[in-house]
């Protein structure tokens, strides 16, 4: 039995509602408990109830406070994984898994079934690709290592869904854009090649929508560096197949970390929303409500806004009250159900 005297499917509405907090403690009661808290099933259940919670986890420069961080010469900028819980209004702060000076530059981040998957980037040493890929599991508190990524591929488009993070574009050690994709099984933890896209895409954006589409927005070719393009590409996650739509992106205009799905089934530029965060701009959706940082000028100091997104329109920025150590430039972001 999971609680004594109860029957099952009682045991099991009971443990759904632990809060993720005690997880970790909670799976050192028996071999039973850790299975079952350890599982997907687990995961999809609470998800089902509506007992999980959504929390932003983000690439933050800790260096401080504005867009490109006070350096001392010779030093290169340091970037952890910062998590807030716009419920709570709690901030933490991820330990850095295998790099002593901090993540990968220009990390993906990508989530799905309670983890935090950490992928590429450049050394932050050396400034050599890496193919990294690691795994943060929230229920364990621990870092364990994936199997790394086919290849080395910088500037790529991300998104993760049941259980699959799917990975598109960017531009090889060559400085080759790619139209090739794959997708990573996180429980069997294995590759498989995806078709190719139908044109390359250098500096993309990747989102997921409604567990059915793999969006890549935007990006450049090769011989055209810098002319970001105003189509996407789009894997249907059923289907299996890829299909090109025109005119979702403003042509000329750098869609990383500020792409996000309106109410309305259109694409969002979060840069747009307010002069506060048109440099510099990321967006994590949390829900009915997002998560959007910025600044209002290069240099200038960096804000963190929620933002009520609404059919046709939104509300406006509510500024929050950051501690300073999370106050520093965010390159990137995703949000994590746990």
């Amino acid at each position: 039995e999971l609680l004594p005297g109860l029957p099952e499917e009682l045991g099991l509405e009971c443990l759904s509602r632990l809060p993720c907090t005690a997880h970790r403690l909670a799976s050192r009661v028996c071999h039973r408990w850790r299975d079952l808290l350890q599982s997907p099933a687990f995961y999809y259940h609470r998800k089902k109830l509506g007992y999980t919670q959504k929390v932003a986890c983000l690439v933050l420069n800790f260096n401080g406070g504005t867009v490109n961080g006070p350096k001392k010469p010779g030093v290169s900028p340091s970037y952890g994984i910062a998590v807030f819980d716009s419920v709570s209004q709690r901030w933490d702060r991820l330990p850095v898994y295998r790099y002593p000076n901090g993540l990968p530059l220009f990390c993906q981040l990508a989530s799905c079934e309670g983890k935090l998957v950490v992928m590429g980037g450049w050394d932050p040493v050396s400034y050599d690709p890496v193919t990294d890929v690691f795994i943060y599991d929230f229920m364990t508190q621990q870092w364990r290592q994936g199997k790394d990524m086919p290849s080395k591929r910088s500037f790529f488009a991300i998104g993760a869904c049941l259980g699959r993070v799917f990975i598109a574009g960017g531009h090889d050690e060559n400085k080759n854009a790619l139209r090739s994709a794959w997708v990573y099984d996180l429980r069997k933890d294995e590759w498989s090649q995806l078709g190719e896209m139908s044109e390359e895409r250098d500096e993309c954006e990747g989102v997921v929508i409604e567990e059915d589409e793999f969006w890549v927005v935007s990006g450049y070719r090769t011989e055209s560096q810098g002319q970001f393009d105003g189509s996407a590409d789009v894997y249907g996650l059923k289907s299996g197949q890829w299909r090109r739509v025109k005119g979702v992106w403003e042509p000329g205009r750098c869609p990383r970390s500020c792409v996000g799905m309106g109410k309305d089934g259109k694409l969002v530029n979060w840069a747009e929303l307010s002069p506060a965060v048109r440099v510099g701009a990321c967006g994590i959706s949390l829900g009915g409500r997002v998560l959007v940082t910025g600044s209002g000028y290069q240099g200038g100091p960096h804000g963190y806004y929620m933002v009520e997104m609404k059919e046709g329109k939104h509300s406006k920025l509510e500024k929050l009250n950051v501690p300073d150590e999370f106050s520093g430039f965010v390159q990137s972001g995703c949000y994590a159900e746990i």
